[in-house]
């Protein structure tokens, strides 16, 4: 009878009325339309004609559908199929090289026994303040380590994020106990298999949250390609390569009265509006389609350490 009651009133505690879970369904329904519309709203402006957009603007209820922003992009064919696959290289590669970069070094620095790690952690948290600046990194990058128009250069001068090294160590901190790793070295445990077979399968929710912030870093990055990349064409990512569409389309827009009749009618056929909606589909789609492979993962990162046993 006694533990009934205790349940009875802990379940009180920790639920509330109707009402208000009500209410709370109802605000987090609103909050995710607030993230949902734009995307939506931006994919129904790339269909829209040119013509829609000129006479009532951007709208969910266009006057006219159409594809002609696709069809502008599918023109690029071949490149734009090898720059997507060379976007997934270096996301992929580049993810899998900085993730584990950034466990060989925080790991260390949340073993309390390492008598080093102080000095490791000022030398990472320091390159947070200050930084060399881009003409010397440019100069080191291209004339020093040789990282030019390859696909290196496209990777290395953003493989080391000191705030995921934070952000690892205190997964770490918060998730390992050292007395599991004391154990383990009791029972011959060397340092490397203590790392692959006993912590890394606990800090995984710690390893996907710096994975998906990696991935974004590097499926977003485009102005790498524009200080390295000069002659092959062909390893350039899918966002330089939109980029530099996007530009060639504003350029054509905006000087299409100094080169020529039939530059001003390609101008006028061309959907230079919509084309923007439709690079940002091109680029958003592939890495939502990643993050749910992330999303638990994340989650559990989020919320570790906010309830201790």
């Amino acid at each position: 009878m006694i533990a009934q009651q205790i349940k009875q009133k802990d379940h009180r505690l920790n639920s509330f009325s109707a009402p208000i879970e009500g209410l709370f369904h109802i605000l987090l329904g609103v909050f995710a339309l607030v993230c949902i519309i734009p995307f939506l709203f931006v994919v129904i402006i790339s269909f829209s004609t040119e013509e829609s957009i000129r006479q009532i603007g951007y709208s969910f209820a266009p006057l006219q559908w159409g594809v002609e922003s696709y069809q502008y992009v599918f023109k690029l064919g071949d490149q734009l199929w090898r720059s997507y696959f060379n976007s997934f290289y270096i996301t992929i590669l580049g993810t899998l090289l900085s993730v584990t970069m950034c466990v060989l070094y925080s790991y260390p620095l949340f073993r309390k026994d390492f008598k080093h790690r102080n000095f490791f952690n000022f030398l990472s948290f320091f390159t947070m303040i200050f930084g060399g600046g881009l003409v010397p990194t440019y100069i080191i990058c291209k004339s020093v380590l040789g990282l030019s128009d390859n696909y290196a250069a496209l990777i290395v001068p953003i493989l080391f994020n000191p705030f995921n090294i934070i952000v690892m160590r205190t997964f770490f901190q918060t998730s390992v106990p050292m007395e599991l790793i004391e154990a383990a070295t009791i029972d011959g445990s060397g340092e490397y298999q203590t790392l692959i077979r006993i912590v890394v399968p606990i800090v995984k929710p710690g390893i996907a949250t710096i994975s998906l912030l990696n991935a974004l870093a590097f499926w977003n990055e485009w102005f790498l390609s524009l200080l390295y990349i000069s002659k092959n064409n062909s390893i350039i990512p899918l966002q330089y390569l939109l980029m530099k569409m996007q530009r060639n389309a504003d350029f054509l827009a905006k000087n299409s009265h100094m080169l020529g009749a039939e530059a001003q009618n390609i101008a006028q056929n061309l959907p230079s509006q919509t084309l923007k909606m439709a690079l940002v589909v091109f680029i958003v789609i592939p890495i939502a389609c990643a993050y749910p492979f992330f999303q638990r993962y994340v989650v559990a990162g989020l919320t570790i350490g906010s309830v201790k046993g």
